[in-house]
C-alpha cells in the first residue's frame, strides 16, 4: 500500500476533525480530564463510529483518541502501568477497525495522536507554552508514551499542538535515528509559536532529522493559516495544516468563545502556500471536513 508520506508527495491529503468535538456532538461527556480518552476505558465503539464518521465525510487520515492520554492521567483512574499501556494501543486499534470497515479500494491511513507536555496538564498551557520544564525533561516525560505508540502499528506518528521550541527540541530527540515517519504540528499566531519565538525556527528544528516528513500547525486561526504554511514550506518537507473552527478554549473554564471562522473556501490559499495535509482540529466536525474533501477534490 502507499505509505502516507508517498501519498502527501502526489498531491492533498485529507485528515479528519476534532475527535472530541464529534465525540461530544454524538452525546458523549467528555468532562473528565481525560477528555475523548477516557472512551477508550468506557467506551472505544464510540471511537470507532466516530473516526468511521470522519472517513465517510471524506477523511483519509484518522488521528486517534490517544491525544490527552497519558500515564499519569490513567493512574488517577486507578490503572496499572500495564493497562495504561493496553489504552493507549487500544487508541490506534479503533482507529484501524474504523479504518478497515471500508472496501472501496480508496487508501485510509492511521496517525497516532501524541499530545503536547500542556495536555495532561489539563489547564490550557498547550496555549501557552509555559511549562517551565527542560527539553530534558519533555524528552523523559514523553519517552514511555511514545515508545508505546511507536509499536502500535500506526502508519505514522502525529506530534500536536506543540506551543514551543523545548517541546520540539524533546521531540526531535525522541525521533532521531529511529527510522519512523512522524509530523510535527505546531500551534502559533501571529508568526510565532505560543511561547513566543520565531515560528520559521520551530519549523527549521523540527524538520531538522529525516523521520520528520511533515511541519506545520494545528490548532491556530484559520485566517493565519496561509502564511504558516509558508513558512513550513520553507523547510522543504511537506506541510501539515489542520486549524481549528477560531473559537478560542479557556482551559481554567472549559468553555468555548467566540466565532467560528474555518471555511473550506479558504483551502485554495492553503494549499497554494505549500499545504499538504490538511483537515480540521478543535469544533471542526463532519460537515466542515465534508465541505473541505470536496473543496480539494474540485
Amino acid at each position: 500500500m502507499t505509505t502516507l508520506p508517498q501519498a502527501v508527495a502526489a498531491g492533498p491529503v485529507v485528515l479528519d476533525g476534532g475527535l472530541a468535538t464529534l465525540l461530544e456532538a454524538r452525546g458523549n461527556d467528555l468532562t473528565s480530564d481525560l477528555w475523548s480518552a477516557r472512551l477508550l476505558l468506557d467506551d472505544p465503539d464510540e471511537i470507532v463510529a466516530a473516526h468511521r464518521e470522519y472517513f465517510q465525510a471524506g477523511a483519509q487520515v484518522a488521528i486517534t483518541g490517544s491525544y490527552q492520554a497519558s500515564y499519569e492521567g490513567f493512574a488517577r483512574l486507578g490503572l496499572s502501568r500495564a493497562e495504561s499501556e493496553a489504552a493507549l494501543l487500544a487508541s490506534v486499534a479503533c482507529a484501524v477497525r474504523a479504518r478497515d470497515q471500508f472496501d472501496d479500494g480508496s487508501p485510509r491511513w492511521v496517525a497516532a495522536s501524541i499530545g503536547p507536555y500542556g495536555a495532561v496538564l489539563a489547564d490550557g498551557s498547550e496555549y501557552r507554552g509555559d511549562y517551565g520544564r527542560t527539553a530534558t525533561e519533555l524528552y523523559e516525560w514523553h519517552r514511555p508514551r511514545f515508545e508505546v505508540l511507536a509499536r502500535s502499528g500506526a502508519d505514522v506518528l502525529a506530534f500536536e499542538t506543540v506551543p514551543a521550541m523545548v517541546e520540539v527540541e524533546a521531540i526531535v530527540r525522541l525521533l532521531d535515528g529511529t527510522g519512523l515517519r512522524a509530523w510535527i504540528s505546531l500551534t502559533a499566531e501571529d508568526g510565532r509559536t505560543r511561547a513566543g519565538e520565531p515560528i520559521e525556527d520551530a519549523f527549521a528544528l523540527a524538520a531538522s532529522i529525516p523521520e520528520v516528513f511533515a511541519v506545520g500547525v494545528n490548532c491556530c486561526p484559520a485566517p493565519q493559516v496561509a502564511g504558516l504554511a509558508a513558512a513550513a514550506s520553507a523547510t522543504g518537507k511537506s506541510v501539515v495544516v489542520y486549524p481549528n473552527s477560531g473559537e478560542v478554549w479557556d482551559g481554567v473554564t472549559r468553555s468555548w468563545s467566540g466565532d467560528p471562522t474555518f471555511t473550506a473556501t479558504e483551502v485554495e490559499s492553503w494549499t497554494a502556500a505549500g499545504a499538504s495535509l490538511i483537515g480540521g482540529c478543535c469544533r471542526v466536525g463532519p460537515a466542515q471536513i465534508s465541505a473541505l474533501a470536496s473543496a480539494l477534490r474540485n
